[in-house]
This record gives C-alpha cells, sequence and structure tokens, in this order.
C-alpha cells in the first residue's frame, strides 16, 4: 500500500543550502563562503561558486570598474613601468652628464632658494651670497634657481631625478611592488594621480621644512605615498595591517637612522598618500566620480596655495 510522505528534513546541525534550507549541504561557495546544494553548485576558476556570486561577478566584469569607480587595467603593471622608465632615463641623463656635478642636478632637483655657484662647478655653491646681482656681477660665478626664484616646475622633477644607483634601485623597487596591486585596486587614472600628487606633497613639505641651501630630489615621497594608500585600503577593506605596519615603520627608523635623506619629503609624501587614499575610497557611491575629481581638486588647491605662502614668506 502507498503512502504519502512529508519530505525529510535535515537532522539538526548539518549544513543546509542557504538557497534550499531543506537541503543536506557540504559544498561551500568559494566566493561568499555560504552552503549551497548540488543544484546551486555552478562551475569558477577555483571550486564552485554560488548563482548570487557568479551574477555578481558578471555584472562586475561587464562594468570593468575597479571598487573604486576606476577603469579596470587589462595590465596592472603598465603605468609603474612607465614611470621605473621615465625615472631611469633621467638617471641616466645625470649619470652620463656628471652625476651630482651635472647641470641637470640644479636644473631638476628641489631646491628652495637660489643659491650662487662657482661656475662649472653646480654642486658646490657660496653660502656668504644670496643674491642674484651679487652672485653674476663675478664671472666666475653664476646663479642658480629655486623654487622661491620660480623654479616650481622643481617641485615635479625632483621626484624624477636620481644620483646614487642604490637610490633609484631601492625607489623603484618598491614602485614595482606598490604600483600594480594599487592600480589595479583604484584604477590607472586615480593611481597616476596618487602618485604625482603624492610627489607633490613631499615637495610641499621640503619647501616650508628644508634648509633653504640644501637640495632634495628623489621618489621616495611618491613611494611613501604609496605606502601611506595601501595602508588605508588595508583599512577600508578590513585587511591585515600588522606586517603593513611593522614594513612602514621599519621605512621611518630608516628614514631617521640614515644621514642626509629628507624625512620631510618621505613624510609629506606619507600624509598625501592617506588622505588622497581616502578620498578614494570613501568618496560617496553616488556621483562618486565627480566627488572623486573635487576631493583630489581640494588637495592639489591645497598645495599650490601651501607653496604660494612658502614663497611669499621667502620674498
Amino acid at each position: 500500500m502507498n503512502e504519502n510522505q512529508a519530505p525529510e528534513t535535515p537532522a539538526a546541525g548539518v549544513p543546509t543550502c542557504y538557497r534550499h534550507p531543506g537541503r543536506e549541504s557540504y559544498i561551500r561557495c568559494q566566493r561568499c563562503d555560504r552552503s549551497i546544494c548540488p543544484d546551486c553548485m555552478r562551475d569558477a576558476a577555483v571550486g564552485f561558486q554560488c548563482p548570487s556570486c557568479i551574477a555578481e561577478g558578471r555584472k562586475s566584469t561587464r562594468s570593468g570598474r575597479t571598487a573604486y569607480g576606476g577603469l579596470r587595467p587589462s595590465n596592472a603593471g603598465i603605468t609603474s613601468m612607465v614611470l621605473i622608465g621615465i625615472n631611469v632615463v633621467v638617471w641616466l641623463a645625470m649619470l652620463a652628464t656628471g652625476g651630482a656635478r651635472s647641470r641637470l642636478y640644479n636644473l631638476l632637483a628641489l631646491l628652495p632658494e637660489g643659491r650662487c655657484v662657482p661656475s662649472g662647478q653646480p654642486s658646490a655653491y657660496f653660502p656668504g651670497i644670496s643674491s642674484e646681482a651679487v652672485c653674476n656681477a663675478a664671472p666666475t660665478r653664476e646663479w642658480v634657481l629655486g623654487v622661491s626664484d620660480g623654479a616650481y616646475w622643481q617641485l615635479l622633477t625632483s621626484a624624477f631625478a636620481h644620483v646614487e644607483v642604490w637610490h633609484i634601485g631601492f625607489n623603484m623597487l618598491a614602485l614595482w611592488v606598490l604600483g600594480p596591486q594599487l592600480e589595479l585596486a583604484i584604477g590607472r587614472a586615480r593611481f597616476l594621480a596618487l602618485y604625482l600628487l603624492s610627489a607633490l606633497s613631499g615637495s610641499a613639505l621640503v619647501y616650508w621644512v628644508a634648509p633653504g641651501a640644501g637640495s632634495t630630489l628623489g621618489a621616495s615621497g611618491a613611494i611613501f605615498g604609496l605606502m601611506g594608500a595601501l595602508l588605508v585600503l588595508a583599512l577600508k577593506v578590513g585587511g591585515q595591517m600588522q606586517q603593513l605596519l611593522i614594513w612602514i615603520g621599519i621605512n621611518f627608523v630608516i628614514t631617521i637612522a640614515i644621514p642626509n635623506v629628507s624625512w620631510q619629503g618621505h613624510l609629506g609624501g606619507f600624509l598625501g598618500g592617506v588622505v588622497i587614499a581616502a578620498v578614494l575610497v570613501w568618496s560617496p557611491r553616488p556621483r562618486r566620480t565627480l566627488w572623486q575629481s573635487l576631493g583630489l581638486g581640494a588637495v592639489l588647491v591645497v598645495l599650490v596655495v601651501a607653496v604660494l605662502l612658502r614663497t611669499a614668506t621667502l620674498a
């Protein structure tokens, strides 16, 4: 005799499919980690995913956007490679024309105030001469422009200039490691804005705090900006921050411990990177690109105003 029977319910404590609560399930979605039954299993690159995650993945792929609104790069390392190439070309040009004695040194390095140098010896200067007219009065001397004289390009060109091989080597290695990660997370245009604005942030603090007669060069300000940005992204996604904080701390200790290292450029770049990344990742989702553009524009305006105020104090 046939009898109608109710479907069996899983025993207590047995995992069930989140889409079909009455079915036992011992497989988890590789993306959201929820239990799924055989009918809900969809093949993925690794393991199986549930229908909801498959649909979300297709939506993200169609949009071609990163989590923070940027266009998803097909090659996340190309911008870093271009930046490395520019730094290497400038370094080779300086090396071929005399290194620290090259005229490119005084043209590209960040010099807060102009100084008087012996003709043909751009790495030396006369500390007692602070007037261009007095300096040029002698044929054996020439005046080298600083930012306060109007050489504002040095605020950016200094971030692409190096002399020592260890200096460019360390900076470019860090860029090669950090750059692709950040470009993949925020997109190419936003990554380039982060890099350049971090470099300007480091230069602005150098301009305000470093001795006026000293020159500063190197991509370290931009690199520290990338470190600050990576810290913000890790905080945003709730990632593991302990090792990252230790690594950043070690770099700041090295900055302080090694003589003639510009702590101003490193600190300024780091703070700039933190602010810029915060603008990018915490901008409201509705009209996110507009808010990010306004935020980055505000950072640029603050830097420009800071530079102009410093120039006014040196006039």
